[in-house]
């Protein structure tokens, strides 16, 4: 094999001192034809087949499943032929070869048969046009190893980015990303550019015209914003939030972060973004902090409040005073008389209604078959049927995350009063918290057995006592009754005690 050195050696003994081939041949011991081919030939040109190599086994075939390939060109998407089908349709024709041979041949035909796509540069004006999409990532959550949804949002002027994590792409985690975007970035943009996303679009329809969920539509107009469609299976009319997801998951969850709740992830999230903004694009002298800075003037006002990023659903009551949503029951206080409520359907939350008032609100569970229950909506009726507590599930379940103090209250109230009056005193306690936070109630507690004065009266005067420390007794003012004055102040006569034993 003949270098790059030879050649220059020939060239330079040809053209710069004015040998001939045949002198060159002989001082330089190379054949003449190399020669010339070093004069016409800057370099080796390199090795090149004279004549195709013979396929004795594959080549009576290769125009059997070129036709096979262009059929396969004509199907829908998900039903071509891949090369395994390829091979079992030309075995079953009487090819004897192996299945590796017309693998590496279909892979070299479909790539020569792959038209390059061509993209053109893009440049944005500020505040005009933004870019949504979905990602997946895998987090630690309270030790498990949980697969969350990213919705991910790309100002295209500034590039600035705004990531936020939900359990499920639902559409009121789709409507609550975008009110969590718009208030990281101080505004709306004036156009957002989507996949067909299921929680926008309703039905395709031809061309860019879109059948958009009637959801969205509300949603899109309460902020003002256009909405854009890519065409179907064209991910790169929106490649920039494409690569946004790939940074995301690339540097913001690696390493895998450990979280105990979705709360704590978003919160690292948000200072991860914040982080971001300080990063310079390439070709521009400003951060991309700086450019949002300049791209916010030009986006929409946010409104005076926010739009109501949930699902509602009307819900009866059941027998056990619960309702029911995805499988999960709801608790709700057991003196509602309406057996049809109105639920809300949070991200993260559960707000169940009863004539526009929130008569109830949960944690949203994410599980199935699952009791969620607050215990103090049983309280009413445990006074009623005081014989229920030690089995009430909702009491069973506090009692396991209550304070030491509760379970020694009850037993001193028990005690007191065996007779069942014990455990309503008790669950009179426990309803202050209708009117007063559990830190509150704990404190009073904790004061009023200190003071032995561990009952209703007494957990009520310690609260007031809480809540107005530097609270003292009034003065009574005297002046026009000069009799009372000495009132408490003189001296006790005894005698009028034997006095009233004589009497009777």
């Amino acid at each position: 094999m003949r270098t790059v050195e030879d050649y220059e050696a020939i060239r330079r003994a040809y053209f710069l001192e004015g040998k001939s081939i045949r002198e060159i041949s002989r001082q330089l011991k190379h054949g003449r034809a190399l020669v010339r081919k070093a004069i016409t030939h800057a370099k080796p040109p390199g090795y090149h087949l004279s004549k195709p190599r013979s396929k004795p086994v594959l080549g009576p075939y290769q125009k059997r499943i070129e036709a096979l390939l262009e059929e396969s060109d004509q199907m829908p998407r998900k039903q071509r032929y891949t090369a395994n089908k390829i091979y079992q349709i030309i075995k079953a024709e009487g090819y004897t070869g192996s299945a590796g041979t017309i693998h590496n041949y279909v892979s070299r035909q479909r790539k020569k048969r792959k038209r390059k796509q061509l993209y053109l540069p893009l440049e944005f004006d500020m505040g005009q046009d933004a870019q949504v999409d979905w990602g997946e990532g895998m987090v630690e959550m309270a030790g498990k190893r949980v697969k969350v949804q990213l919705f991910v949002m790309r100002l295209n002027y500034s590039r600035a980015r705004f990531v936020i994590a939900f359990p499920f792409q639902k559409q009121e985690a789709f409507l609550a990303g975008h009110i969590q975007a718009f208030h990281f970035f101080a505004g709306v943009p004036k156009r957002i550019t989507y996949d067909n996303l299921k929680t926008a679009v309703f039905r395709i329809m031809e061309g860019h015209n879109r059948e958009e969920q009637q959801a969205f539509k509300g949603f899109r107009s309460f902020y003002l914003f256009e909405s854009h469609y890519c065409t179907p299976r064209q991910a790169h009319e929106k490649g920039g939030v494409e690569n946004d997801i790939g940074y995301v998951q690339r540097n913001f969850l690696a390493p895998m972060p450990r979280v105990d709740t979705f709360e704590e992830l978003n919160d690292y999230l948000h200072g991860q973004c914040q982080q971001n903004l300080d990063r310079r694009i390439h070709g521009h002298k400003q951060s991309v902090r700086q450019l949002w800075g300049t791209e916010q003037k030009h986006l929409i006002s946010l409104p005076d409040s926010d739009y109501e990023a949930c699902r509602t659903h009307l819900v009866k009551v059941n027998p056990y005073s619960q309702v029911v949503f995805e499988t999960n029951r709801y608790s709700v206080p057991t003196n509602i008389r309406e057996k049809q409520l109105v639920l809300r359907a949070y991200p993260f939350r559960i707000e169940i209604l009863a004539m526009d008032a929130i008569v109830a609100a949960h944690l949203r569970c994410f599980d199935r078959q699952q009791d969620v229950l607050e215990p103090l909506h049983y309280i009413p009726l445990l006074v009623q049927r005081p014989g229920a507590f030690e089995h009430a599930l909702p009491v069973r379940r506090w009692r396991k995350y209550w304070p030491a103090e509760f379970d020694e209250l009850l037993e001193g109230l028990r005690q007191r009063w065996p007779d069942g009056r014990g455990v309503r005193e008790f669950l009179a306690i426990m309803q202050l918290h209708q009117e007063h936070s559990h830190e509150l109630i704990h404190k009073a507690v904790a004061m009023a057995m200190e003071l032995g004065a561990a009952h209703l009266d007494g957990v009520r005067l310690c609260l007031h006592k809480l809540q107005h420390p530097d609270s003292s007794a009034v003065e009574l003012d005297l002046s026009n009754h000069p009799e009372l004055v000495d009132v408490g102040t003189q001296p006790v006569n005894l005698a009028q005690y034997d006095h009233l034993l004589g009497a009777s």
